[in-house]
Protein backbone atom coordinates (compact mmCIF):
# COMPACT_ATOMS: atom_id res chain seq x y z
CA UNK A 1 0.00 0.00 0.00
CA UNK A 2 3.03 2.26 0.64
CA UNK A 3 5.90 3.16 -1.85
CA UNK A 4 8.30 5.59 0.14
CA UNK A 5 11.36 4.25 0.31
CA UNK A 6 12.26 3.43 3.95
CA UNK A 7 14.13 5.35 5.75
CA UNK A 8 15.20 3.52 8.96
CA UNK A 9 14.89 4.47 12.61
CA UNK A 10 17.83 6.21 13.84
CA UNK A 11 19.48 5.59 16.97
CA UNK A 12 18.90 8.89 18.57
CA UNK A 13 18.26 7.31 21.85
CA UNK A 14 19.93 6.99 25.20
CA UNK A 15 19.41 3.34 27.12
CA UNK A 16 17.52 2.96 30.49
CA UNK A 17 18.36 0.48 32.54
CA UNK A 18 17.06 -0.42 35.04
CA UNK A 19 -10.12 25.18 34.63
CA UNK A 20 -10.96 24.37 30.80
CA UNK A 21 -11.19 20.87 30.37
CA UNK A 22 -12.00 20.37 26.28
CA UNK A 23 -15.48 18.93 25.12
CA UNK A 24 -14.14 15.95 23.33
CA UNK A 25 -11.12 14.82 25.46
CA UNK A 26 -10.87 12.86 28.35
CA UNK A 27 -8.54 15.08 30.42
CA UNK A 28 -6.50 18.67 30.31
CA UNK A 29 -3.79 19.30 27.64
CA UNK A 30 -0.10 18.69 29.67
CA UNK A 31 3.09 21.09 29.42
CA UNK A 32 5.59 19.16 28.03
CA UNK A 33 8.52 18.64 30.27
CA UNK A 34 11.58 18.20 27.71
CA UNK A 35 12.28 20.55 25.05
CA UNK A 36 14.64 21.09 22.12
CA UNK A 37 16.74 24.31 21.27
CA UNK A 38 13.42 25.09 18.54
CA UNK A 39 11.09 24.67 21.41
CA UNK A 40 10.04 21.53 20.16
CA UNK A 41 8.74 18.49 22.39
CA UNK A 42 11.06 15.74 22.48
CA UNK A 43 12.14 12.55 24.47
CA UNK A 44 15.31 10.48 23.95
CA UNK A 45 13.88 7.06 22.76
CA UNK A 46 14.55 4.29 24.98
CA UNK A 47 16.89 1.21 23.97
CA UNK A 48 16.25 -2.13 25.73
CA UNK A 49 17.95 -5.74 24.66
CA UNK A 50 15.42 -7.77 26.43
CA UNK A 51 11.99 -6.51 27.74
CA UNK A 52 10.90 -2.98 28.02
CA UNK A 53 7.51 -1.43 29.33
CA UNK A 54 5.90 2.13 28.71
CA UNK A 55 2.95 3.29 30.63
CA UNK A 56 1.71 6.74 31.54
CA UNK A 57 3.12 7.03 34.87
CA UNK A 58 7.02 6.40 36.58
CA UNK A 59 5.62 4.56 39.15
CA UNK A 60 3.83 2.47 37.39
CA UNK A 61 6.07 1.60 34.41
CA UNK A 62 8.40 0.79 37.59
CA UNK A 63 6.52 -1.40 39.05
CA UNK A 64 6.48 -3.35 35.40
CA UNK A 65 9.65 -3.35 35.02
CA UNK A 66 10.28 -5.11 38.46
CA UNK A 67 8.08 -7.60 37.72
CA UNK A 68 9.75 -8.31 33.89
CA UNK A 69 13.49 -8.26 35.53
CA UNK A 70 11.88 -10.71 38.33
CA UNK A 71 10.82 -13.22 35.52
CA UNK A 72 7.77 -12.21 34.99
CA UNK A 73 5.69 -12.14 31.42
CA UNK A 74 4.55 -9.30 29.39
CA UNK A 75 0.86 -10.40 30.83
CA UNK A 76 2.31 -10.34 34.53
CA UNK A 77 4.09 -6.80 34.12
CA UNK A 78 0.51 -5.42 32.52
CA UNK A 79 -1.79 -6.51 35.55
CA UNK A 80 1.49 -4.91 38.01
CA UNK A 81 1.46 -1.62 35.86
CA UNK A 82 -2.72 -1.54 35.61
CA UNK A 83 -2.79 -2.33 39.75
CA UNK A 84 -0.68 1.05 39.95
CA UNK A 85 -1.99 3.25 37.62
CA UNK A 86 -5.28 2.77 38.93
CA UNK A 87 -3.65 4.27 42.44
CA UNK A 88 -1.69 7.03 40.89
CA UNK A 89 -3.72 8.00 37.64
CA UNK A 90 -7.27 7.25 39.05
CA UNK A 91 -8.67 10.08 36.08
CA UNK A 92 -7.90 7.52 33.77
CA UNK A 93 -8.48 3.88 34.79
CA UNK A 94 -8.39 1.34 37.91
CA UNK A 95 -10.17 -1.63 38.90
CA UNK A 96 -13.83 0.08 38.65
CA UNK A 97 -13.86 0.11 34.64
CA UNK A 98 -12.58 -1.74 31.99
CA UNK A 99 -9.93 -2.88 29.56
CA UNK A 100 -9.30 -4.40 26.18
CA UNK A 101 -5.95 -6.42 26.14
CA UNK A 102 -4.07 -7.60 23.06
CA UNK A 103 -1.53 -10.94 23.45
CA UNK A 104 1.05 -12.14 21.24
CA UNK A 105 3.01 -15.36 21.30
CA UNK A 106 4.51 -16.89 18.34
CA UNK A 107 2.39 -15.01 16.22
CA UNK A 108 -0.72 -16.08 17.91
CA UNK A 109 -2.53 -13.30 18.84
CA UNK A 110 -5.72 -12.91 21.56
CA UNK A 111 -7.91 -10.80 22.08
CA UNK A 112 -9.26 -10.47 26.03
CA UNK A 113 -12.61 -8.59 26.11
CA UNK A 114 -12.72 -6.70 29.89
CA UNK A 115 -15.35 -4.03 28.74
CA UNK A 116 -18.03 -2.78 30.72
CA UNK A 117 -21.65 -4.29 30.32
CA UNK A 118 -24.81 -2.42 30.95
CA UNK A 119 -26.75 -3.73 33.84
CA UNK A 120 -29.60 -6.01 33.27
CA UNK A 121 -32.18 -3.92 34.27
CA UNK A 122 -31.22 -0.87 31.89
CA UNK A 123 -33.63 0.61 29.04
CA UNK A 124 -32.70 2.09 25.74
CA UNK A 125 -34.28 5.48 26.85
CA UNK A 126 -31.45 5.75 29.59
CA UNK A 127 -30.11 8.72 28.34
CA UNK A 128 -33.37 10.37 27.86
CA UNK A 129 -35.16 13.02 29.45
CA UNK A 130 -38.81 12.97 30.33
CA UNK A 131 -39.38 14.80 27.02
CA UNK A 132 -37.46 12.40 25.08
CA UNK A 133 -34.42 14.60 24.25
CA UNK A 134 -31.08 13.51 25.26
CA UNK A 135 -29.51 14.57 28.25
CA UNK A 136 -26.56 16.97 28.65
CA UNK A 137 -23.74 14.82 29.05
CA UNK A 138 -22.24 15.59 32.24
CA UNK A 139 -26.14 15.36 33.68
CA UNK A 140 -25.73 11.69 32.47
CA UNK A 141 -22.06 11.33 33.38
CA UNK A 142 -22.16 12.40 37.24
CA UNK A 143 -23.76 10.10 39.38
CA UNK A 144 -24.84 6.22 39.47
CA UNK A 145 -27.02 6.31 36.04
CA UNK A 146 -23.83 5.95 33.59
CA UNK A 147 -21.93 3.09 35.69
CA UNK A 148 -21.51 0.15 33.67
CA UNK A 149 -20.47 -3.59 35.22
CA UNK A 150 -16.65 -3.42 35.66
CA UNK A 151 -14.05 -5.66 33.79
CA UNK A 152 -10.88 -4.79 34.53
CA UNK A 153 -10.40 -7.46 37.04
CA UNK A 154 -12.09 -10.23 35.88
CA UNK A 155 -9.87 -9.74 32.03
CA UNK A 156 -6.82 -9.12 34.53
CA UNK A 157 -7.54 -12.52 36.09
CA UNK A 158 -8.45 -14.55 32.71
CA UNK A 159 -5.05 -12.41 31.71
CA UNK A 160 -3.00 -14.26 34.10
CA UNK A 161 -4.57 -17.73 34.03
CA UNK A 162 -3.37 -17.87 30.86
CA UNK A 163 -0.20 -16.52 30.30
CA UNK A 164 1.40 -15.59 33.85
CA UNK A 165 4.11 -16.71 35.11
CA UNK A 166 4.70 -14.99 38.62
CA UNK A 167 2.05 -15.57 41.16
CA UNK A 168 -1.46 -13.51 41.01
CA UNK A 169 -0.73 -12.46 44.72
CA UNK A 170 3.17 -10.88 43.55
CA UNK A 171 1.77 -8.94 41.07
CA UNK A 172 -0.10 -6.86 43.94
CA UNK A 173 2.72 -5.87 45.95
CA UNK A 174 3.88 -2.83 44.25
CA UNK A 175 0.51 -0.96 43.98
CA UNK A 176 -0.54 -2.47 47.65
CA UNK A 177 2.72 -0.75 49.19
CA UNK A 178 2.62 2.50 47.26
CA UNK A 179 -0.99 2.65 48.49
CA UNK A 180 -0.36 1.92 52.61
CA UNK A 181 3.16 4.17 52.02
CA UNK A 182 1.74 6.87 49.89
CA UNK A 183 2.89 8.33 46.73
CA UNK A 184 3.60 12.09 45.82
CA UNK A 185 0.52 13.82 43.62
CA UNK A 186 2.39 14.37 39.96
CA UNK A 187 1.44 17.94 38.11
CA UNK A 188 -0.85 16.41 36.06
CA UNK A 189 -3.72 14.85 38.58
CA UNK A 190 -3.11 17.76 40.54
CA UNK A 191 -3.96 19.73 37.65
CA UNK A 192 -6.63 17.97 36.65
CA UNK A 193 -8.01 17.93 40.73
CA UNK A 194 -8.12 21.50 40.72
CA UNK A 195 -10.10 21.73 36.92
CA UNK A 196 -12.55 18.79 37.76
CA UNK A 197 -16.09 21.08 38.63
CA UNK A 198 -17.91 17.76 39.78
CA UNK A 199 -15.44 15.42 41.70
CA UNK A 200 -16.05 17.63 45.14
CA UNK A 201 -19.80 16.35 45.07
CA UNK A 202 -18.85 13.00 46.06
CA UNK A 203 -17.73 12.44 49.88
CA UNK A 204 -15.73 10.45 49.83
CA UNK A 205 -13.47 11.87 46.40
CA UNK A 206 -13.76 15.06 48.76
CA UNK A 207 -12.37 13.37 51.38
CA UNK A 208 -9.35 11.38 49.82
CA UNK A 209 -8.08 14.49 47.08
CA UNK A 210 -8.90 17.76 48.54
CA UNK A 211 -7.98 19.84 51.84
CA UNK A 212 -10.61 21.25 53.66
CA UNK A 213 -11.02 24.22 51.98
CA UNK A 214 -11.86 22.72 48.73
CA UNK A 215 -8.42 22.52 47.26
CA UNK A 216 -6.63 19.63 46.05
CA UNK A 217 -3.64 18.49 48.40
CA UNK A 218 -0.75 20.26 46.53
CA UNK A 219 1.74 18.73 43.83
CA UNK A 220 4.17 16.48 46.07
CA UNK A 221 1.94 15.92 48.88
CA UNK A 222 2.10 12.26 49.79
CA UNK A 223 -1.31 10.53 48.99
CA UNK A 224 -2.30 7.51 51.03
CA UNK A 225 -5.11 5.26 50.19
CA UNK A 226 -5.71 2.46 52.87
CA UNK A 227 -9.32 1.60 51.22
CA UNK A 228 -7.78 0.70 48.01
CA UNK A 229 -5.01 -1.56 49.64
CA UNK A 230 -7.41 -3.45 51.61
CA UNK A 231 -9.48 -4.14 48.38
CA UNK A 232 -6.39 -5.20 46.61
CA UNK A 233 -5.28 -7.40 49.29
CA UNK A 234 -8.24 -9.58 49.66
CA UNK A 235 -8.72 -9.87 45.35
CA UNK A 236 -4.55 -11.06 46.16
CA UNK A 237 -5.51 -13.26 48.59
CA UNK A 238 -8.94 -14.61 48.14
CA UNK A 239 -8.84 -13.92 44.01
CA UNK A 240 -11.66 -11.97 41.97
CA UNK A 241 -14.23 -13.47 43.58
CA UNK A 242 -13.97 -10.98 46.61
CA UNK A 243 -13.81 -8.16 44.17
CA UNK A 244 -17.41 -9.37 42.39
CA UNK A 245 -19.44 -10.99 44.94
CA UNK A 246 -19.60 -9.68 49.01
CA UNK A 247 -18.89 -6.91 50.91
CA UNK A 248 -16.69 -5.03 47.72
CA UNK A 249 -19.39 -5.83 45.52
CA UNK A 250 -22.34 -4.84 48.20
CA UNK A 251 -20.14 -1.62 48.47
CA UNK A 252 -20.21 -0.70 44.87
CA UNK A 253 -23.50 -1.37 44.09
CA UNK A 254 -25.05 0.66 47.19
CA UNK A 255 -23.01 3.74 45.50
CA UNK A 256 -24.46 3.50 42.45
CA UNK A 257 -27.88 3.12 43.09
CA UNK A 258 -28.27 5.41 46.32
CA UNK A 259 -26.94 8.37 44.47
CA UNK A 260 -29.13 11.39 45.87
CA UNK A 261 -29.60 12.87 42.36
CA UNK A 262 -28.71 10.07 39.67
CA UNK A 263 -29.04 6.77 40.72
CA UNK A 264 -28.50 3.67 38.64
CA UNK A 265 -29.42 0.22 38.17
CA UNK A 266 -26.50 -2.07 38.92
CA UNK A 267 -27.34 -4.61 40.94
CA UNK A 268 -25.71 -7.68 42.59
CA UNK A 269 -26.31 -10.14 40.12
CA UNK A 270 -24.64 -7.71 37.09
CA UNK A 271 -21.09 -8.45 39.00
CA UNK A 272 -21.69 -11.72 39.89
CA UNK A 273 -22.82 -12.51 36.52
CA UNK A 274 -20.06 -10.74 34.55
CA UNK A 275 -17.74 -12.93 32.06
CA UNK A 276 -14.13 -11.50 30.30
CA UNK A 277 -14.39 -12.66 26.67
CA UNK A 278 -11.85 -14.12 24.67
CA UNK A 279 -11.96 -13.05 20.96
CA UNK A 280 -10.20 -13.30 17.85
CA UNK A 281 -8.14 -10.42 17.03
CA UNK A 282 -8.76 -8.79 13.71
CA UNK A 283 -6.25 -8.34 11.47
CA UNK A 284 -4.69 -6.45 8.01
CA UNK A 285 -1.71 -6.22 5.85
CA UNK A 286 -0.25 -2.85 4.88
CA UNK A 287 2.68 -2.93 2.74
CA UNK A 288 5.16 -0.29 4.65
CA UNK A 289 8.09 0.74 2.89
CA UNK A 290 10.10 -2.31 1.80
CA UNK A 291 8.05 -4.46 3.77
CA UNK A 292 5.15 -6.12 4.59
CA UNK A 293 3.42 -6.12 7.74
CA UNK A 294 0.40 -7.77 9.52
CA UNK A 295 -1.31 -5.12 11.86
CA UNK A 296 -3.83 -6.46 14.46
CA UNK A 297 -6.07 -5.27 16.73
CA UNK A 298 -9.65 -5.51 18.69
CA UNK A 299 -12.37 -6.50 16.89
CA UNK A 300 -16.16 -5.08 17.69
CA UNK A 301 -17.17 -3.81 20.45
CA UNK A 302 -13.91 -2.09 19.41
CA UNK A 303 -13.73 0.27 16.43
CA UNK A 304 -10.32 0.78 16.64
CA UNK A 305 -8.34 -1.40 14.37
CA UNK A 306 -11.46 -1.06 11.76
CA UNK A 307 -10.80 2.47 11.74
CA UNK A 308 -7.62 2.89 11.56
CA UNK A 309 -7.31 -0.32 8.91
CA UNK A 310 -10.22 1.64 6.90
CA UNK A 311 -8.22 5.05 6.61
CA UNK A 312 -4.49 3.26 5.91
CA UNK A 313 -6.13 1.26 3.12
CA UNK A 314 -8.30 4.77 1.66
CA UNK A 315 -5.10 6.17 1.77
CA UNK A 316 -3.31 3.80 -0.20
CA UNK A 317 -5.48 4.38 -2.94
CA UNK A 318 -5.41 8.23 -3.23
CA UNK A 319 -3.55 9.32 -6.11
CA UNK A 320 -0.37 11.31 -5.15
CA UNK A 321 -1.09 10.33 -1.66
CA UNK A 322 2.39 9.26 -0.71
CA UNK A 323 3.88 12.86 -1.15
CA UNK A 324 3.72 13.67 2.66
CA UNK A 325 6.70 14.88 3.75
CA UNK A 326 7.50 18.67 3.83
CA UNK A 327 9.77 20.26 6.25
CA UNK A 328 9.38 17.49 9.01
CA UNK A 329 5.45 18.01 8.91
CA UNK A 330 2.63 16.32 6.94
CA UNK A 331 1.99 18.01 4.15
CA UNK A 332 -1.51 19.88 3.42
CA UNK A 333 -1.98 17.24 0.53
CA UNK A 334 -1.56 14.51 2.54
CA UNK A 335 -3.34 15.73 5.37
CA UNK A 336 -6.65 16.87 3.20
CA UNK A 337 -6.47 13.23 1.71
CA UNK A 338 -6.01 11.56 5.63
CA UNK A 339 -9.04 13.97 6.93
CA UNK A 340 -11.22 12.45 4.40
CA UNK A 341 -10.39 8.91 4.46
CA UNK A 342 -10.82 9.30 8.43
CA UNK A 343 -14.23 10.82 7.91
CA UNK A 344 -15.28 7.83 5.66
CA UNK A 345 -13.93 5.68 8.24
CA UNK A 346 -16.03 7.14 11.14
CA UNK A 347 -19.44 7.03 8.82
CA UNK A 348 -18.80 3.63 8.75
CA UNK A 349 -18.43 3.25 12.18
CA UNK A 350 -21.34 5.18 13.35
CA UNK A 351 -23.31 3.27 11.08
CA UNK A 352 -22.15 -0.55 11.72
CA UNK A 353 -20.17 -0.94 14.48
CA UNK A 354 -21.47 -2.43 18.10
CA UNK A 355 -21.44 -4.84 20.43
CA UNK A 356 -20.78 -8.05 18.48
CA UNK A 357 -23.25 -10.03 20.65
CA UNK A 358 -26.09 -7.65 19.79
CA UNK A 359 -24.85 -6.31 16.27
CA UNK A 360 -24.02 -8.38 13.15
CA UNK A 361 -21.56 -7.85 11.04
CA UNK A 362 -21.91 -6.20 7.67
CA UNK A 363 -22.40 -9.14 5.00
CA UNK A 364 -21.90 -11.29 7.88
CA UNK A 365 -18.18 -10.51 8.52
CA UNK A 366 -16.53 -7.53 9.90
CA UNK A 367 -13.84 -7.73 7.85
CA UNK A 368 -15.72 -6.98 4.83
CA UNK A 369 -14.93 -3.45 6.14
CA UNK A 370 -11.65 -3.60 5.36
CA UNK A 371 -11.62 -5.56 2.12
CA UNK A 372 -9.23 -3.72 -0.50
CA UNK A 373 -12.00 -3.53 -3.03
CA UNK A 374 -14.39 -1.82 -0.68
CA UNK A 375 -11.64 0.21 0.56
CA UNK A 376 -10.72 1.26 -3.07
CA UNK A 377 -14.28 2.26 -4.14
CA UNK A 378 -14.70 4.19 -0.54
CA UNK A 379 -10.83 5.97 -1.76
CA UNK A 380 -12.76 7.02 -4.95
CA UNK A 381 -14.85 9.90 -2.96
CA UNK A 382 -11.40 11.28 -2.12
CA UNK A 383 -10.78 14.47 -3.97
CA UNK A 384 -9.32 17.60 -4.26
CA UNK A 385 -12.00 19.37 -2.29
CA UNK A 386 -13.45 18.15 0.90
CA UNK A 387 -16.99 16.22 0.88
CA UNK A 388 -19.71 17.93 1.10
CA UNK A 389 -21.18 15.36 3.74
CA UNK A 390 -19.05 11.76 4.14
CA UNK A 391 -21.61 8.82 4.11
CA UNK A 392 -21.09 5.35 5.06
CA UNK A 393 -20.54 2.46 2.56
CA UNK A 394 -22.31 -0.50 1.69
CA UNK A 395 -19.68 -3.60 1.88
CA UNK A 396 -19.81 -6.61 -0.96
CA UNK A 397 -22.94 -8.50 0.06
CA UNK A 398 -24.33 -6.87 2.92
CA UNK A 399 -27.93 -6.31 1.62
CA UNK A 400 -29.61 -2.68 3.08
CA UNK A 401 -28.58 -0.66 6.53
CA UNK A 402 -30.36 -2.26 9.26
CA UNK A 403 -29.58 0.26 11.20
CA UNK A 404 -29.67 4.30 11.62
CA UNK A 405 -26.09 5.69 11.76
CA UNK A 406 -25.01 6.61 15.93
CA UNK A 407 -25.08 10.90 16.07
CA UNK A 408 -21.41 12.07 16.97
CA UNK A 409 -21.28 12.59 21.11
CA UNK A 410 -18.29 13.12 23.36
CA UNK A 411 -16.17 10.21 24.16
CA UNK A 412 -13.02 10.15 26.84
CA UNK A 413 -11.04 8.22 28.75
CA UNK A 414 -8.25 6.00 29.06
CA UNK A 415 -4.35 4.88 29.60
CA UNK A 416 -2.48 2.64 27.24
CA UNK A 417 0.13 -0.02 28.04
CA UNK A 418 2.90 -1.38 25.99
CA UNK A 419 4.70 -4.42 26.95
CA UNK A 420 7.21 -6.90 25.50
CA UNK A 421 9.09 -9.71 27.56
CA UNK A 422 12.56 -11.65 27.31
CA UNK A 423 10.27 -14.47 25.90
CA UNK A 424 8.97 -12.88 22.82
CA UNK A 425 5.86 -11.85 24.27
CA UNK A 426 3.70 -8.69 23.57
CA UNK A 427 0.94 -7.03 25.12
CA UNK A 428 -1.08 -3.29 24.00
CA UNK A 429 -3.16 -3.07 26.83
CA UNK A 430 -5.62 0.45 26.71
CA UNK A 431 -7.87 0.23 30.05
CA UNK A 432 -10.27 2.94 31.14
CA UNK A 433 -12.83 4.22 32.86
CA UNK A 434 -13.81 6.55 30.36
CA UNK A 435 -14.66 10.13 31.47
CA UNK A 436 -11.85 11.72 33.64
CA UNK A 437 -12.56 10.40 37.00
CA UNK A 438 -15.35 8.44 35.80
CA UNK A 439 -18.71 8.84 37.19
CA UNK A 440 -17.06 11.11 39.67
CA UNK A 441 -17.73 7.96 42.26
CA UNK A 442 -15.49 6.66 44.84
CA UNK A 443 -16.09 3.61 46.50
CA UNK A 444 -13.48 1.85 48.55
CA UNK A 445 -10.71 3.96 47.22
CA UNK A 446 -11.39 3.63 43.73
CA UNK A 447 -13.34 5.27 41.17
CA UNK A 448 -16.40 3.41 39.22
CA UNK A 449 -16.15 4.31 35.85
CA UNK A 450 -19.04 6.08 33.25
CA UNK A 451 -18.87 3.91 30.57
CA UNK A 452 -22.51 3.50 29.60
CA UNK A 453 -21.79 7.30 27.94
CA UNK A 454 -20.74 5.93 25.37
CA UNK A 455 -23.51 4.39 24.30
CA UNK A 456 -25.42 6.64 21.43
CA UNK A 457 -27.97 8.62 23.91
CA UNK A 458 -30.38 8.50 20.82
CA UNK A 459 -31.42 4.93 20.62
CA UNK A 460 -33.63 5.29 17.61
CA UNK A 461 -33.98 8.20 14.64
CA UNK A 462 -37.18 9.81 14.17
CA UNK A 463 -38.58 6.50 11.91
CA UNK A 464 -37.84 4.16 14.70
CA UNK A 465 -35.00 2.45 13.31
CA UNK A 466 -32.75 1.64 15.49
CA UNK A 467 -28.99 3.00 16.39
CA UNK A 468 -26.13 -0.22 16.58
CA UNK A 469 -24.62 1.51 19.47
CA UNK A 470 -27.83 1.88 21.52
CA UNK A 471 -28.02 1.13 25.06
CA UNK A 472 -29.76 -2.89 25.90
CA UNK A 473 -29.28 -4.85 28.87
CA UNK A 474 -25.94 -6.82 29.29
CA UNK A 475 -24.54 -5.34 26.40
CA UNK A 476 -20.93 -4.09 25.67
CA UNK A 477 -20.58 -0.09 24.16
CA UNK A 478 -18.83 0.46 21.03
CA UNK A 479 -15.38 1.09 22.26
CA UNK A 480 -12.63 3.54 20.24
CA UNK A 481 -9.85 1.70 22.30
CA UNK A 482 -7.21 0.66 19.63
CA UNK A 483 -4.75 -1.79 21.48
CA UNK A 484 -2.20 -2.62 18.25
CA UNK A 485 0.65 -5.28 17.51
CA UNK A 486 2.58 -5.47 14.54
CA UNK A 487 4.47 -8.14 12.75
CA UNK A 488 6.85 -8.72 9.48
CA UNK A 489 4.08 -10.46 7.72
CA UNK A 490 7.20 -12.71 5.82
CA UNK A 491 8.78 -13.86 8.84
CA UNK A 492 6.48 -13.14 11.75
CA UNK A 493 8.55 -11.45 14.04
CA UNK A 494 7.01 -8.90 16.41
CA UNK A 495 8.06 -5.61 15.13
CA UNK A 496 5.15 -3.38 17.38
CA UNK A 497 3.64 -2.80 20.27
CA UNK A 498 1.22 0.71 20.43
CA UNK A 499 -1.49 2.65 21.53
CA UNK A 500 -2.91 5.59 23.28
CA UNK A 501 -5.81 6.56 25.44
CA UNK A 502 -8.31 9.97 24.19
CA UNK A 503 -11.82 8.63 23.14
CA UNK A 504 -12.37 8.89 20.21
CA UNK A 505 -9.48 10.53 19.16
CA UNK A 506 -7.37 7.08 20.07
CA UNK A 507 -8.03 6.34 16.51
CA UNK A 508 -6.43 8.92 14.89
CA UNK A 509 -4.23 9.20 17.39
CA UNK A 510 -2.49 5.83 16.98
CA UNK A 511 -2.96 5.80 13.33
CA UNK A 512 -0.76 8.98 13.21
CA UNK A 513 2.10 7.33 15.20
CA UNK A 514 1.83 3.97 13.21
CA UNK A 515 2.35 5.94 9.80
CA UNK A 516 5.43 7.70 11.16
CA UNK A 517 7.13 4.97 12.15
CA UNK A 518 6.45 2.87 9.00
CA UNK A 519 5.79 5.43 6.41
CA UNK A 520 8.30 8.19 7.37
CA UNK A 521 10.98 6.33 8.89
CA UNK A 522 10.63 7.82 12.65
CA UNK A 523 11.86 6.40 15.43
CA UNK A 524 8.62 5.46 17.95
CA UNK A 525 9.62 8.86 20.33
CA UNK A 526 9.48 11.10 17.28
CA UNK A 527 6.40 9.76 15.61
CA UNK A 528 4.57 10.42 18.88
CA UNK A 529 6.02 13.71 19.31
CA UNK A 530 4.58 14.56 15.90
CA UNK A 531 1.75 17.37 15.97
CA UNK A 532 -1.15 15.75 16.24
CA UNK A 533 -3.99 16.22 13.56
CA UNK A 534 -7.47 14.23 14.15
CA UNK A 535 -11.11 14.36 12.30
CA UNK A 536 -13.48 12.57 13.71
CA UNK A 537 -16.50 13.26 10.71
CA UNK A 538 -16.57 16.93 11.07
CA UNK A 539 -14.43 19.85 11.75
CA UNK A 540 -10.16 19.09 11.64
CA UNK A 541 -8.52 19.86 14.87
CA UNK A 542 -5.27 20.74 14.65
CA UNK A 543 -2.56 20.69 17.58
CA UNK A 544 -1.97 24.50 18.73
CA UNK A 545 0.88 26.47 17.04
CA UNK A 546 2.42 23.31 15.17
CA UNK A 547 1.24 24.01 11.81
CA UNK A 548 2.72 26.45 9.32
CA UNK A 549 0.49 28.98 7.87
CA UNK A 550 0.87 27.51 4.33
CA UNK A 551 -0.71 24.50 5.37
CA UNK A 552 -3.47 26.03 7.26
CA UNK A 553 -4.50 28.35 4.34
CA UNK A 554 -4.57 24.88 2.30
CA UNK A 555 -6.36 23.34 4.27
CA UNK A 556 -9.07 25.84 4.29
CA UNK A 557 -9.17 26.29 0.64
CA UNK A 558 -9.96 22.75 0.15
CA UNK A 559 -12.98 23.57 2.10
CA UNK A 560 -12.14 22.24 5.66
CA UNK A 561 -12.64 24.20 8.90
CA UNK A 562 -10.02 24.05 10.99
CA UNK A 563 -9.79 24.74 14.83
CA UNK A 564 -6.33 24.74 16.71
CA UNK A 565 -6.28 23.47 20.30
CA UNK A 566 -4.09 21.29 22.71
CA UNK A 567 -4.70 17.20 21.75
CA UNK A 568 -3.70 15.53 24.42
CA UNK A 569 -2.62 12.16 23.39
CA UNK A 570 -1.07 9.66 25.69
CA UNK A 571 0.81 7.77 23.27
CA UNK A 572 2.84 4.34 23.89
CA UNK A 573 4.89 2.75 21.30
CA UNK A 574 7.91 -0.18 21.43
CA UNK A 575 9.10 -1.09 18.30
CA UNK A 576 11.89 -3.30 16.95
CA UNK A 577 14.39 -2.31 14.95
CA UNK A 578 18.27 -2.63 14.00
CA UNK A 579 20.91 -0.26 15.54
CA UNK A 580 24.62 -1.13 14.72
CA UNK A 581 23.48 -4.33 13.19
CA UNK A 582 21.94 -5.67 16.73
CA UNK A 583 18.15 -6.09 16.92
CA UNK A 584 16.91 -4.15 19.72
CA UNK A 585 13.70 -3.03 21.12
CA UNK A 586 13.31 0.91 20.89
CA UNK A 587 10.18 2.66 23.02
CA UNK A 588 9.00 6.15 23.41
CA UNK A 589 6.12 7.46 25.51
CA UNK A 590 3.64 10.80 24.92
CA UNK A 591 5.51 13.74 26.77
CA UNK A 592 2.02 15.00 26.66
CA UNK A 593 1.23 13.30 30.09
CA UNK A 594 3.61 11.46 32.01
CA UNK A 595 4.78 8.45 29.91
CA UNK A 596 7.91 6.58 30.65
CA UNK A 597 9.61 3.63 29.00
CA UNK A 598 11.95 1.32 30.86
CA UNK A 599 13.36 -1.72 30.02
CA UNK A 600 16.70 -3.55 30.26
Amino acid sequence: MGVLVFAPLIATAQSLANEDVLANQPEIASTRSVKTANGKPSKPDVIAQRFAVASANPLATQAGFDVLDAGGSAMDAAIAVQLVLGLVEPQSSGIGGGALILHSHDQHVVALDGRETAPALVQEDLFLDAQGKPLAFYDAVVGGRSVGTPGTLRVLALAHQRFGKLPWARLFEPAIGLARQGFAISPRLFAQLKADPFLRQDPQALAYFYESNGEPHSIGFVLKNPAYAQVLQRVAKEGVDAFYSGAIAQAVVDKVQRHPSNPGQLQLSDLRNYQAKTREAMCFEYAAAQRMLRVCGFPPPSSGLIAMGQILGMLSYVPNSQTTWVNGLPSAAWLHSYFEASRLAFADRAQYVGDPDFVPAPAGNWASLLQPEYLQQRAQRIGKQRMNTAPAGTPQGASNLSFSPSPEQQEHGTSHISVVDAQGNAVAMTTTVESSFGSRQMVQGFMLNNELTDFSFVPRDAAGKPVANRVQPNKRPRSSMSPTLVFDKATGELLMSLGSPGGALIIPFTTKTFYGVWQWGLTPQQAIDLPNFVSIGGALWLEANAFPADTLNALRQAGHELSEQELTSGLQAIVRTQINGQSVWMGGADSRREGVVMGR
